[in-house]
């Protein structure tokens, strides 16, 4: 038999599982296209001009999915190879952000939660606190846990000690926020435990601080009748948790939107938002100085007023006729005409 080949040939890219199932559901979807990206072209130089013509971003789009991901420690800095098609200086690359081996190679990598035994499972089983957290939190996520998820619970509940008081309004604050991932649950709880978050009450106040937040945005906006959007809640989390913005800051973000657009627009004060994160920008000093900074760019003026530009209304020689003078003296000519008669 003549030997056949397959007229296809495999060109494909390999996505580490933990990455699905640890980053993927809580991560932006925006930000999740730009690491995919960067996962097929690993292996030469990329500019994150590139990556916003490709995707249809921004620029700042891009930066902020970057630096979205190395915080999550799935990309890592990395040695930038030299090539002759090296982008033009002044060009930021985004090479040198390689995809991390804790997210990129699963063999390597190491769990970054702990697995727990089978005894230790069976020990938990048989505390009546656990399993009615297990009970009451299917019923909540209308769904029946797999082992893996009754694990996340036990680690979250003996090993973190997080109470199961904390993790039932946990599970609540998820679904009624249209979550009902797992991982996004283990997400929400472990930024809680950095954050020095142990109880439901701690929980319930820095929720209530962000509803504060969010409804401040909403009346800054004049939007103050409805709840906002998913994707303006996003904007909102973004400016106040990742970010770290006090609420001064995004009010006057939120005051230069109108001033400049006369309407509320949330993608106006997050370019507005974005800009101060990539300065730096922390306080209304960080502001003005930036303010200050912007001015002093602007071409300074000579002293001579400036000349009208030359178009269709402005071609024509402008006359010196004092028409103020004229009509004064017409009146006056009409009432000695009056005292005459």
């Amino acid at each position: 038999m003549t030997d056949l080949k397959s007229a296809l040939t495999l060109n494909a890219v390999m996505v580490a599982a933990e990455f699905i199932d640890r980053y993927m559901a809580a991560a932006n979807g925006e930000y999740v296209k730009v690491y995919l990206y960067l996962l097929r072209h690993q292996e030469r130089n990329v500019t994150v001009t590139e990556i916003a013509d490709v995707l249809n971003h921004t620029e700042a789009d891009v930066r902020r999915a970057l630096a979205y991901w190395k915080r999550q420690g799935v990309l890592r800095d990395g040695e930038q190879p030299e090539a002759p098609d090296s982008p033009a200086a002044g060009d930021e690359s985004a090479a040198a952000l390689l995809p991390s081996e804790k997210a990129a190679d699963p063999a390597v990598r190491k769990e970054t939660r702990p697995r727990c035994t089978a005894e230790q499972m069976a020990g938990l089983a048989e505390k009546e606190e656990f399993t009615q957290l297990l009970y009451i939190s299917q019923k909540y996520m209308n769904k029946v846990f797999t082992p893996r998820e009754c694990e996340v619970f036990a680690y979250l509940y003996s090993q973190l000690g997080m109470s199961a008081e904390l993790l039932e309004y946990l599970v609540e604050y998820c679904v009624q926020g249209g979550h009902c991932s797992i991982r996004y649950l283990e997400t929400v709880a472990l930024s809680w435990h950095e954050k020095g978050v142990r109880t439901a009450a701690q929980a319930r106040q820095q929720m209530e601080a962000f509803t504060s937040e969010a409804f401040g945005v909403m009346k800054a906006f004049g939007l103050s009748d409805r709840r906002p959007g998913n994707s303006e809640m996003a904007m909102i989390r973004r400016w106040f948790h990742e970010w770290g913005f006090s609420k001064e800051l995004v009010m006057e973000a939120c005051g230069r939107t109108l001033r400049a657009t006369h309407k509320p627009s949330f993608s106006y004060a997050d370019k507005i938002l974005s800009g101060w994160q990539s300065a730096g920008v922390r306080t209304m000093e960080d502001v003005a100085r930036q303010d200050e900074k912007r001015g002093s760019r602007k071409p300074s003026g000579t002293g001579q007023p400036a000349k009208p530009a030359a178009n269709q209304f402005h071609n024509f020689r402008q006359r010196d006729t004092d028409y103020d003078s004229m009509v004064l003296e017409r009146l006056k000519e009409r009432l000695g005409e009056k005292q005459a008669q």
